[in-house]
């Protein structure tokens, strides 16, 4: 019997049924007939594949790469999709349970979008006062997760107490705290103790997230951004010269020299 094609296989692409068909193909993984692979697979062995398939997502998203970004956006999709039929399987709840609930709290969460309700509050605000609601037990700091990298932890944290207004009322306030940090972690290097220099440096950094989110930068973009920027430098420099038998002056000789080129090319 002939192989089916891609096209005959997605004919029409059409999104609900191209949806259904998605569906259908990870229940038949997960079947009798299915992949040894994919039926021994388990909701907890996907917490390293989602994290992976996240990162190649902002990967694509940084390259500017809509042909990456279609792919990795499936990908991850397939992932949802796996995990909520392991989920139907163990009588949990299935896809379609995800959908409404889903659907369900963002509608909720936009009456001024879906119920014509107009309110004096800014959006954020409303946002807030509507997640407490839903929750007894709700905080502005619930529910952020500790595996997060630790840059990006501090500004969602930042960012859910500014929102209940505890915040700086300008940014030269923050700056003032950053001199203020800057010399507590001194003072703590001359006394010699490792633990009070790494209070004082997280101090310092929580600090400089917060400058960036007044900025409205996200930081951990902002700092992944330069470290990019360092390796492309510092490649430049590995191969102009012989790290092994030079000196700190050439290679910063080299750095500026790239530096120059780089200002040029923009």
């Amino acid at each position: 019997m002939r192989r089916k094609n891609t096209a005959d296989r997605i004919k029409g692409k059409n999104g609900r049924e191209g949806f259904s068909k998605l569906v259908n193909l990870v229940e038949t993984l997960r079947g009798n007939k299915g992949c040894p692979w994919d039926k021994k697979q388990t909701v907890k062995a996907f917490k390293t594949y989602l994290l992976e398939e996240v990162y190649e997502l902002i990967d694509a998203i940084e390259k500017d790469n809509d042909s990456a970004l279609k792919e990795e956006l499936g990908d991850l999709l397939f992932h949802i999709l796996f995990i909520s039929q392991i989920c139907k399987e163990n009588r949990l709840f299935d896809i379609d349970d995800v959908i409404h609930f889903t659907y369900e709290k963002m509608y909720n969460r936009h009456p001024h979008v879906f119920m014509s309700e107009s309110s004096d509050k800014p959006i954020e605000k409303k946002w807030e006062a509507i997640k407490k609601s839903e929750k007894e037990d709700y905080s502005p700091l619930t529910h952020i997760p500790l595996i997060i990298p630790a840059l990006l932890r501090a500004y969602i944290i930042s960012k859910r107490v500014a929102r209940v207004g505890f915040d700086w009322l300008k940014l030269e306030d923050i700056y003032e705290k950053m001199s203020e940090e800057i010399g507590e972690l001194k003072k703590a290097e001359s006394s010699g103790e490792t633990e009070a220099i790494k209070e004082e440096i997280g101090d310092l950094l929580f600090t400089i997230v917060n400058i960036s989110r007044f900025h409205n930068i996200d930081p951990e973009d902002a700092l992944r951004s330069t470290s990019d920027k360092f390796v492309r430098r510092f490649s430049y420099i590995e191969k102009n010269t012989d790290l092994e038998n030079t000196t700190l002056t050439a290679m910063d000789k080299l750095w500026d020299e790239i530096k120059s080129i780089e200002k040029r090319g923009k």
